[in-house]
């Protein structure tokens, strides 16, 4: 696995590099092939002394990224690759049900080994549970009604029809406080 590792208000030392290439070397037992995978690191560290952590590794059809706050430098790395764990063990459960539900198993490992999470045992499918189903009528309105609809429900997004381009958005609260907006194309 190549690293890249960038430090933000802070001297990436010769420990931390090797701690985070320690740390994150752990995810390739996940991958058949680590020679062309690359682990984007960006260390931050804000006035407050809190250090933020990002980790990026892109793949073929699948782009591992996960991101910790934590007063600890090398706890926040430390959670990282535990999140990055469970996005690859939830994406190596949801091929295997999808090829468990068309039988072809010759095509799974085919499948499975492009993607690089050929190691991964196979998980409990409760993570996955789908537990309750909704369905409603969109109605038009713009961003500002659809972002008050959500305030008032208590909800984290809301799924709406836009009134002007009659395409579905979906408004949702950042970790920040503030508001995002996913239009569709």
């Amino acid at each position: 696995m190549n690293y890249n590792v960038r430090g933000e208000n802070i001297e990436v030392t010769p420990a931390i590099r090797e701690y985070v290439e320690r740390k994150i070397g752990k995810l390739e037992r996940y991958f058949s092939n680590t020679e062309n995978v690359n682990a984007h690191v960006n260390l931050k560290v804000n006035n407050n002394t809190t250090s933020k952590v990002e980790v990026t590794i892109p793949m073929t059809n699948l782009v591992l990224r996960a991101e910790e706050a934590n007063a600890d430098m090398y706890a926040a790395i430390d959670l990282i690759v535990d999140k990055l764990e469970r996005q690859i063990r939830k994406h190596k459960t949801k091929v295997n049900r999808k090829f468990r539900t068309t039988g072809n198993t010759a095509a799974m490992f085919s499948t499975v080994e492009e993607t690089g999470t050929v190691a991964v045992e196979d998980e409990e499918d409760s993570e996955l549970e789908l537990v309750r189903s909704k369905s409603f009528e969109l109605k038009p309105m713009d961003s500002e009604e659809a972002i008050l609809q959500m305030n008032m429900l208590g909800h984290n997004f809301f799924v709406y029809t836009n009134a002007e381009t009659n395409e579905t958005n979906v408004v949702y609260r950042r970790k920040d406080g503030r508001y995002g907006l996913i239009e569709t194309k």
